[in-house]
């Protein structure tokens, strides 16, 4: 009996203990987990202190984008990922002329005639956000709105009044380049 009680408890204790065992696959975590949430954060907002800080030679060879609408000039400043590589390399050729339309009181858009990468995030965009909508599409923001975009830069020294008036209501044409 008592050999009987031990080989029963070794063999609880072996179960208890292969339970927590699993296949690679089982123990990937799940697509609401803690793990993925923590990956997908921008890196721009958990590893700031890790950042080297520019330089002022470095600050001063940023690249910005000159918009030109009307007899309004803009600037913006660009954002750092591979869709504005490849709009870059658009604009490495000269200025870029674009004939832009409405969309739902909120956006100018124009689609490119060519698709660039996509870094797609969940956005709240606000007046002045520069943004591709499916790869091909360029938008200006003149007012809010919150979708899955990719970043392609921000008008500096505007604001959303300002911003509709030199767009208006209807078409508009738009000059792009790079200074």
């Amino acid at each position: 009996m008592k050999n009987g009680v031990l080989l029963l408890l070794s063999l609880l204790l072996i179960l208890f203990t292969c339970s927590g065992c699993g296949s690679a696959a089982e123990m990937q975590p799940s697509s609401g987990s803690r793990v993925e949430s923590v990956a997908e954060t921008p890196v721009s907002s958990v590893s700031q202190s890790s950042e080297t800080p520019l330089d002022s030679s470095q600050e001063e060879t940023e690249t910005m984008l000159k918009i030109q609408i009307g007899d309004n000039s803009f600037t913006a400043s660009l954002a750092n990922n591979t869709t504005v590589d490849a709009f870059k390399e658009l604009l490495a050729d000269g200025p870029l002329t674009l004939h832009m339309s409405d969309y739902a009181g909120m956006e100018k858009g124009v689609d490119l005639g060519v698709t660039l990468p996509q870094n797609n995030r969940q956005m709240n965009t606000v007046a002045g956000d520069i943004i591709l909508y499916q790869g091909r599409t360029f938008v200006i923001y003149y007012d809010t709105n919150s979708w899955s975009l990719t970043p392609i830069g921000k008008i500096q020294n505007t604001d959303a009044d300002t911003l509709r008036k030199a767009l208006g209501t209807g078409n508009v044409t738009v000059t792009l380049s790079l200074e």
